[in-house]
């Protein structure tokens, strides 16, 4: 009898609950229509209560609109329309799709190769790759989230059909069909034996779905595919029907990971692009998430065998897949934590972030501050450099005072953008919440010295003082190039170019200076020197002994960054500015404009630092705190402290290596050491008051 009363009392619950007798489902299809309301009346002869009534919609978008205008109850949704869902209409999920014991509630987005590649994540530029379809959630959304998110694949105005189809060397995204890049998205697709449905986004394409993307791979149509964690074993090793797979071995597919290595199929737990969670059931807030679960649970508990006439997980009946619930559903669970975000997680998150940008909210201009004149010349420059190339959003220049005033006119919305060195930029993001969108990327020490010997792999790329002091093998060929062939390579080849006095300064390791010296060392122009006639050089501007090196040694300064509002879309600004220096970065380029070279301007380090060979993404570091890293910013507050308190010098945080008794004065201390704050190298240029005003609408 208890049981009983428990059971209508949640029956009366339920329908004061949803506000009357039924429950809405919304359906998007004629097929998924049919089934949900077969599902109606097998309850109805069930004697399930409340009664379900089925509203279609037209797709799933729509659906959320009716639940929001409480015009139906619920629907199933996927990951991406989750998102969207609870992000822009406040639904919440409430209950879960089980598919198998090992995964649970959710399962992996993974990407897929044969053995015999020596692909990784990071080479996939120019590789064919094999999509289950367009805006699919494993074949699409997760891995170009992933490959945006992590900086990998820039995207330029929200355009992402147009830089996937530039990033792969051709692919087959079934559903592509009809975009403007279909001629790319489409290329790897074959459609049927009959050579109909090319790219089509269902079954008639060969490639379509979890096994047609397998396919696409095992044929060797494309290079790698974007599959969910079961793909392979599940076409694999006898476990497929259709021909072009039985003789297929798991063994000889690998999966690739994010820290570029490679790993066998079957730790897909360790090596995955995303955790993807499963389909829920989504409502409105107001709705009890509880009592909709006891509905479906009672319904489950009915249908979900086999011997019965309806099959709440089967939609095989009416010639098409996962309608109402996807087939693979082996339970419903109710959702503990009810929101989209809880249900989603970090990594899939992570990877919508990458993926959602839209178009639409983007405005016409991203307004860059400027600070000099030369600077505003510059900057004028390159946007009509970069409107001729027809590159988006348009650059407009704003003019400020000093970096302080750029950093408060961003974070009221006046301006969009300005790069800053490490001191403004921690001043940026403390004070004023303003976070980085793109880094530059410089070649070693390249901007502090006149000359200098850095061997590189490609000489021919780098700035010709980066190689002035090089001296190549004994006969001078391989002059500068990075390995032993020339002299001056590596750990002892820099102490040799001091020791010969081509060079005024080494930067080594601190064990280099004892493995040439007293006897440690069988090389001839070695064989008398002493540790003792070495020092090192602290950024503190003291010196050292060679012993001193946990005291005087050298701290990775942060290279400037691209400063805007947390609200700006970071990956549109990283994506026009990647774009840019394929056509300007070079400055041997015939487009005529130079991002990185101030030399027309007559001054030195405008817009970017000269000695930036890339503007590279931020990647994981999204916030002032992780670009800094906590190294430099605990250096920097330290000095900061003691500037304010009027205390000595600050603790020394790197070091050079230094001859005593060389003529001169040691170098001046640049990029591999702390430097204290100092006024902006443009603090003295007049500002110009017709260039200083406008105001700018939110980059998103």
């Amino acid at each position: 009898m208890r049981g009983l009363s428990v059971a209508l009392w949640l029956l009366v619950a339920l329908r004061t609950a949803l506000g009357g007798a039924e429950v809405r489902w919304c359906t998007t299809s004629d097929p998924e229509q049919q089934k949900c309301s077969d599902m109606s009346q097998a309850f109805q002869r069930a004697g399930i209560q409340p009664s379900l009534l089925c509203i279609q919609g037209t797709s799933a978008d729509h659906c959320v609109q009716l639940i929001t205008a409480g015009e139906a109850e619920a629907i199933t949704l996927d990951g991406g329309a989750i998102y969207e869902a609870g992000k822009e209409h406040g639904l919440k999920p409430v209950v879960g799709e089980v598919y198998d014991q090992d995964v649970g509630t959710s399962y992996y987005a993974v990407a897929v190769v044969k053995r015999s590649s020596n692909l990784t994540i990071n080479t996939l530029k120019g590789m064919k790759s094999c999509h289950t379809g367009i805006n699919r959630t494993v074949g699409w959304n997760v891995p170009v989230g992933y490959l945006v998110e992590s900086g990998r694949l820039s995207v330029m105005g929200c355009d992402v059909l147009r830089a996937v189809s530039e990033y792969f060397g051709g692919s087959c995204v079934p559903g592509a069909g009809e975009t403007s890049y279909s001629k790319s998205l489409c290329r790897l697709c074959r459609g049927n034996a009959a050579g109909e449905g090319v790219c089509d986004k269902s079954p008639l394409e060969r490639y379509f779905d979890y096994s047609g993307a397998f396919r696409c791979l095992a044929e060797g149509a494309g290079d790698v595919a974007f599959v969910k964690h079961s793909t392979v074993l599940e076409n694999t090793d006898g476990n497929t029907l259709p021909s072009w797979g039985q003789a297929l071995l798991s063994q000889d597919f690998k999966l690739l990971c994010p820290d570029g290595s490679q790993a066998d199929v079957t730790e897909w737990r360790r090596c995955h692009l995303a955790q993807v969670p499963a389909h829920a059931v989504v409502v409105r807030a107001d709705t009890d998430g509880g009592l909709i679960f006891q509905l479906l649970s009672e319904g489950q508990r009915l249908f979900s065998h086999e011997n019965r006439s309806f099959q709440m997980f089967s939609s095989e009946a009416y010639g098409q897949k996962n309608l109402l619930f996807k087939d693979a559903t082996s339970e419903l669970v109710p959702i503990a934590t009810q929101t989209y975000e809880a249900w989603l997680g970090p990594e899939y998150l992570r990877a919508m972030k990458g993926f959602l940008c839209d178009s639409n909210r983007l405005p016409h201009y991203l307004h860059w501050c400027v600070l000099s004149t030369p600077e505003i010349q510059k900057c004028g420059d390159m946007a009509v450099a970069f409107s001729r190339q027809g590159l988006r959003p348009e650059i407009q220049c704003v003019s400020a005072e000093s970096p302080q005033h750029c950093m408060e006119r961003i974070q009221a919305g006046q301006i969009d953008a300005v790069t800053l060195r490490g001191e403004d930029i921690y001043t940026a993001g403390k004070t004023y919440g303003l976070v980085p969108a793109a880094g530059e990327q410089y070649a070693p020490v390249s901007d502090f010295f006149n000359s200098s010997c850095v061997p590189v792999n490609n000489p021919k790329y780098y700035p010709s003082s980066l190689c002035a002091l090089c001296v190549g093998d004994k006969q001078g060929r391989h002059k500068c190039v990075g390995n032993s062939q020339e002299r001056y390579f590596g750990y002892s080849g820099a102490f040799r170019c001091l020791v010969e006095n081509a060079g005024d300064v080494a930067f080594v390791k601190h064990t280099t200076v004892f493995d040439n010296t007293n006897g440690h060392s069988s090389e001839p122009w070695a064989a008398a020197l002493r540790s003792e006639d070495y020092e090192l050089l602290c950024p503190s501007g003291a010196r050292a002994e060679v012993f001193q090196f946990e005291d005087c040694n050298l701290a990775q300064v942060p290279s400037r960054a691209i400063m805007v509002r947390p609200d700006t879309n970071t990956f549109a600004v990283y994506g026009l500015l990647d774009k840019a220096q394929d056509l300007f970065g070079d400055d041997h380029n015939k487009n005529g404009f130079k991002m990185f070279d101030s030399s027309d301007y007559h001054g030195q380090d405008l817009l970017f630092k000269d000695a930036t060979v890339r503007v590279e993404p931020v990647g994981e570091k999204t916030t002032y705190l992780d670009w800094l890293g906590p190294d430099y910013v605990a250096a920097l507050e330290g000095m900061l402290s003691q500037q304010c308190s009027g205390a000595g010098r600050a603790r020394p945080l790197g070091g050079r290596l230094w001859k005593p008794g060389r003529a001169g004065s040691p170098p001046p201390r640049g990029g591999a050491g702390i430097l204290p704050v100092s006024p902006h190298p443009f603090e003295s240029f007049p500002r110009e008051p017709w260039a200083s005003g406008g105001s700018s609408r939110s980059f998103k």
